[in-house]
């Protein structure tokens, strides 16, 4: 099978701006790490950055310092970048048709949010055939709270990685999976 890496939305809006991750600790250098395994290698690697075009939206407004990219994922070479709207990174985007174009067969997601763009971009791609590897130590996520109730963030990550295990993804964390991929 033919792989490539997913960095969904690693952008300073979860470092400096109003989604501040939270959990698991370590998440930023298990991305990097994964980031350079797999340019090591030879796994592509698509970077995905979120914009919300709807003005009244109080983040990921394109533009602005919090919807850059992480400065060392600035740093690290990509082969494919596509901007989204959506939390679903299939939607209305090229990649489908980069990875088929590629002969990609097996997805490897890392990035925010566990429970939002992540899980979302697991199960479209599994909608579409795809296989998927998700790293449980290389995506976070935030405690909620809102009108439906409140759940701390190892709660969210946790329920999560059993619900993609389940059916969807094979959770597995990042130091197997780069011992898997030869590094």
């Amino acid at each position: 099978m033919k792989r490539a890496l997913l960095i969904v939305d690693v952008q300073n809006e979860y470092f400096s701006g109003l989604l501040p991750i939270t959990h698991p600790q370590g998440h930023l250098n298990n991305i990097l790490r994964v980031m350079d395994v797999a340019k090591t290698n030879g796994i592509p690697i698509i970077v995905i950055q979120h914009t919300f075009p709807q003005p009244e939206m109080p983040f990921f407004k394109k533009g602005t310092q919090e919807w850059d990219l992480h400065p060392e994922i600035q740093s690290r070479p990509h082969d494919f970048m596509i901007e989204k709207n959506l939390p679903g990174s299939f939607t209305g985007t090229d990649l489908e048709s980069w990875l088929r174009n590629e002969k990609v067969d097996k997805i490897v997601i890392a990035g925010y949010m566990t429970h939002m763009c992540c899980d979302t971009t697991a199960r479209q791609a599994v909608h579409r055939g795809f296989t998927v590897e998700f790293l449980s130590d290389a995506t976070g996520t935030l405690p909620l709270k809102n009108e439906a109730g409140e759940v701390s963030a190892e709660e969210l990550h946790r329920s999560i990685l059993c619900a993609q295990q389940m059916l969807i993804s094979e959770v597995i964390n990042t130091e197997a999976w780069c011992k898997r991929v030869g590094k």
